[in-house]
């Protein structure tokens, strides 16, 4: 009665609080979202503004391509900000979806009415999933106009490309006197800034002038002195090795063109990022101090491959077999093509900085890319090779032609006022000329690094070698892994670079970088470079967090436990998949792929194991019940069908024995679990042996048994208990038949117990006269007619001598037979 009133109570507070909550959910979902619907609308409608400036911004700069770039990144930028305002809603969406299916459809017409309570609650959840729709349009039309306004951007910069590389320019106005007048007078306006600039600095920035130079050159110096330190040889060409290696040749030509390079960049960046961080800098002077600082760093550049790669001064170095005269002549060539682009490039940077005439821009370029062409005639007219009659050669017909072809491309583009064309020609001969050579001795390096046994010959690996433990195994994986870093620095370093040359600015790299790093969309797949790395070193991370983990427990804990070796290789294999199988989901969770994607593959999977890998899972499976119910163990002697041998290992695909004469077998698992096999050790290594031994009729046989079991018997390895036992097995045609039967402590140890009690036996039964006969057979020669006949050959010849050897050997025998018979009393 007690427990009826009190459930009573119960349903009455249910049904009291019911409406109660219902009200409540009510007004929650009427005004919680509120404030998140108004948030987000005032971000689209900042977005909105902001996308409607930047469109003013990209009609008044739609000249400057470097402006045009920097608008597309802030309204790649506004994308994903919009795109950000209508993923806030997912969340309340599923939540107004879910709630909407609790409730269902409202009722038809002619169906009872429903509460007012319910029907308000949908009317409300309804009407808020209207507002979030309204919204998350506006964001989407937001999106889909800032899509319109980056086509339009990537469109007028294609136009001033196109523009550039085809403007055609009057040379009569550039090339007038007047041209030289207007030369003086920009000079004389550069020296006066210049000269302003450097009292202004060394009157009040002196200090910070010094500061900045010292630590940029200390900064050189670490960079220089460290590659020295640890690339050693690699750096820089030995002039006592008459005979260097073409990996040895590379690998000096790359790192003393990369090394220096990059030290020489390192200072000049360096220099620059201090004086602006102590204010030495004004706006223009910045502007020429960079320009001045790419043309150092180009020409140093060209000239330290060229120096590399030719080597004038060092014939058995030189990469190409050029002769040690034009070898300085194309270095010269080189060097000054190099010094003419850069040139005209920093006067370039003056001209726009300080508003100088468009003839006198014209004449500077056209003066430069006339420079430019004839160095390259005059490099393809260049005869390098002496033959062996002492002549001269030119160069291959395909680099002869290139180089004449590009030389005279420059000059009468030049001529025809094509100023952008020929310009960018010449620019593109010298610093992409130059970044895709080293790159390419880059790339050759780190191939001949990745050669079998090659990285072992290097000065480092040699180093390696000497003061560590690396095998050449592990030497020759490492020099595969070092091959992949060059490769991957080369593509790192040179291909911005390249870019760069190509007209492409640095926010272009820097969007796809953000791009290729944050992911990819190939239909309704994503690609994330950086999710994939993450993935990768996770897996990694965890792989040799396994291996360790295998390690301390199999040496620490099992190992100081006693644990049957069996056991701990059955634990630690065990161990071993499961943390490579969790650090492989972790990997793959955290390179950003969804687990619940692979369903598809797991059925494509299943469908696979249905038609062709029944063996493979069959394999797998059984493998995992051995490791369980270990019927046997590494360690074991087991005899498997026609294998006998011990088990080396257990892996979940096949077990690996190793027979008694060396030899390894994989035995599939499945063939272990269907089949019989033998285990000699499996409960212990305690086992019994058996040696047969047979004499002659008229031994005495209780004396034979007694000497049996007393040789048996003062074996030391043959066990007391059990006692041996000597079986009368059999009377047999020609001998008494006994059976010594021991038991080892290790059966292992059969064979040499066996032999041991063999030639025991042999000389017991010496001492004792007791003989051990051999079989006998009584031969029946048939001749006559009823002998089979042979084909008249060298076969019957030969049949017939065998025939009658052994018929004379027989003969022999029977009367040693019968003198031995007459020796032996009567069984009976």
């Amino acid at each position: 009665m007690f427990f009826r009133l009190l459930r009573l109570i119960l349903i009455l507070a249910l049904v009291v609080s019911a409406p109660l909550s219902f009200e409540a959910a009510a007004q929650g979902v009427g005004q919680a979202p509120a404030g998140l619907v108004a948030d987000q609308q005032k971000i689209i409608q900042g977005l909105t503004t902001k996308a409607d400036n930047f469109e003013k911004q990209i009609q008044q700069d739609g000249e400057d391509d470097s402006n045009l770039v920097d608008i597309r990144l802030q309204l790649e930028e506004l994308s994903r900000q919009s795109l950000t305002s209508a993923l806030a809603f997912r969340t309340r969406l599923g939540e107004i979806n879910s709630r909407l299916e609790q409730l269902g459809p409202a009722p038809a017409a002619g169906q009872p009415a429903e509460p007012d309570i319910v029907s308000g609650e949908r009317q409300a959840l309804t009407s808020e999933k209207a507002e979030i729709n309204a919204v998350i349009s506006q964001a989407q039309a937001l999106s889909i106009r800032i899509s319109g306004l980056i086509d339009k951007i990537g469109n007028m910069r294609s136009a001033l490309f196109r523009n550039l590389l085809t403007k055609r320019y009057v040379l009569s106005d550039a090339l007038s006197p007047q041209v030289f007048s207007d030369a003086r007078e920009e000079f004389g306006n550069f020296y006066k800034a210049v000269s302003s600039w450097l009292s202004f600095a060394f009157r009040f920035k002196f200090q910070a002038i010094l500061a900045a130079t010292f630590v940029a050159l200390g900064l050189a110096l670490v960079l220089l002195v460290g590659g020295r330190r640890l690339f050693g040889r690699v750096f820089e060409a030995d002039p006592t090795n008459e005979d260097p290696s073409y990996l040895t040749r590379l690998s000096v030509a790359f790192w003393s063109t990369l090394l220096p390079t990059l030290a020489v960049g390192a200072f000049l960046g360096s220099t620059i990022f201090f004086f602006n961080y102590y204010n030495v800098l004004r706006g223009d002077i910045g502007l020429f101090l960079n320009a001045l600082a790419m043309v150092v760093g180009v020409v140093f550049c060209v000239n330290r491959l060229t120096n590399a790669a030719l080597s004038p001064r060092l014939p058995n170095w030189r990469l190409i077999p050029v002769e040690t005269g034009p070898a300085r002549w194309l270095v010269r060539l080189a060097t000054a093509m190099a010094v003419v682009i850069s040139f005209n490039t920093f006067l370039s940077v003056i001209n726009d900085k300080m508003g100088s005439p468009l003839s006198l821009t014209i004449a500077r370029s056209f003066v430069a890319t006339i420079v430019v062409g004839i160095i390259l005639i005059l490099m393809a007219m260049l005869r390098p090779f002496k033959a062996r009659d002492g002549s001269w050669r030119p160069w291959p017909a395909w680099l002869r032609y290139l180089s004449l072809s590009l030389g005279l491309f420059t000059i009468i583009a030049a001529l025809l006022g094509y100023i952008g064309l020929a310009l960018f020609v010449s620019l593109q001969v010298v610093v992409t000329g130059t970044a895709l050579i080293t790159a390419y001795i880059g790339f050759l390096s780190a191939q001949a690094i990745g050669e079998e046994g090659a990285f072992t010959n290097t000065s480092v690996g040699r180093w390696l070698s000497a003061n560590s433990s690396y095998e050449d195994t592990a030497l020759d994986q490492l020099g595969l892994v070092v091959s992949i870093a060059i490769n991957v620095m080369i593509v790192l370093v040179f291909l911005p670079l390249i870019l760069l040359m190509w007209g492409f600015q640095p926010g272009d790299i820097e969007a796809w970088a953000y791009k290729l790093a944050t992911g990819i969309n190939i239909g309704s797949v994503t690609i994330s470079v950086t999710g994939i790395v993450s993935g990768i070193v996770v897996f990694v991370i965890g792989y040799f967090l396994t291996r360790w983990f295998q390690g301390w427990l199999d040496g620490s804990v099992m190992a100081r436990g006693k644990v049957d070796t069996g056991v701990r290789n059955s634990i630690r294999l065990a161990v071993g998949y499961a943390g490579v199988a969790l650090a492989a989901l972790v990997g793959i969770s955290a390179a950003g792929i969804d687990l619940s994607s692979l369903a598809l593959v797991a059925g494509a999977l299943s469908l696979g194991i249905g038609f062709g890998l029944q063996n493979v899972v069959s394999n797998f499976v059984s493998g995992l019940i051995l490791l369980a119910e270990r019927p046997f163990k590494v360690g074991d002697w087991i005899v498997a069908g026609q294998v006998s041998g011990t088990v080396k290992r257990i892996s979940v695909r096949a077990t690996e024995i190793e027979t008694f004469q060396r030899q390894s077998v994989i035995l599939p698992n499945s063939d272990l679990i269907n089949g019989p096999v033998g285990n000699w050790t499996h409960r212990n290594k305690l086992g019994r042996i058996e040696i047969p031994v047979g004499v002659a009729y008229g031994s005495d046989a209780r004396r034979v048994h007694d000497l049996l079991l007393d040789i048996a018997r003062n074996h030391p390895l043959v066990l007391k208990n059990p006692e041996p036992f000597v079986l009368f097995a059999a009377l047999a045609d020609s001998s008494l038949n006994f059976e010594i039967r021991v038991f080892l402590a290790d059966v292992s140890n059969g064979v040499i117990v066996q032999n041991d009690i063999r030639f025991a036996i042999l000389d017991a039964f010496r001492l004792a006269n007791i003989e051990i006969p051999f079989p006998q057979r009584d031969v029946h020669v048939k001749s006559g007619t009823t002998a089979a006949k042979w084909p008249a050959d060298d076969d019957k010849a030969e049949a017939e001598f065998v025939e009658r050897e052994l018929a004379r050997a027989k003969a022999a025998e029977l009367p040693q037979k019968a003198r031995r018979k007459s020796r032996r009393p009567d069984p009976a």
